[in-house]
């Protein structure tokens, strides 16, 4: 049986590579890919917690994460291919469509 501390540290991990990616990166689609990370972490947490605890809810909550990630990452790429297509560039520095 793998304790949960193992657990925690590979979400650590995953979180602490996500933020660097998010951080660090100007392409918007690896950013969208740092953010999934960031949410994979906090499903480990919410897994592993609620293994801990013996309970389900943490499992519920992890499902409804993935569900809100897969929401995001559609609609967030459906923008990245129409931004695309208007300004031929997905970098995040030169996302300024908005701006006066």
């Amino acid at each position: 049986m793998i304790p949960t501390s193992h657990y925690l540290y590979l979400a650590l991990a995953l979180f602490t590579i996500g933020v660097l990616g998010v951080l660090t990166r100007r392409n918007v689609i690896i950013i969208l890919m740092s953010i999934e990370l960031i949410l994979n972490a906090v499903n480990i947490n919410l897994v592993a917690f609620a293994r801990h605890f013996g309970s389900v809810d943490g499992q519920i909550f992890a499902i409804f994460v993935v569900t809100a990630a897969a929401a995001e990452a559609a609609i967030g790429l459906g923008i990245i291919i129409a931004f695309f297509r208007n300004r031929e560039t997905v970098l995040a520095d030169e996302m300024d469509l908005l701006k006066w």
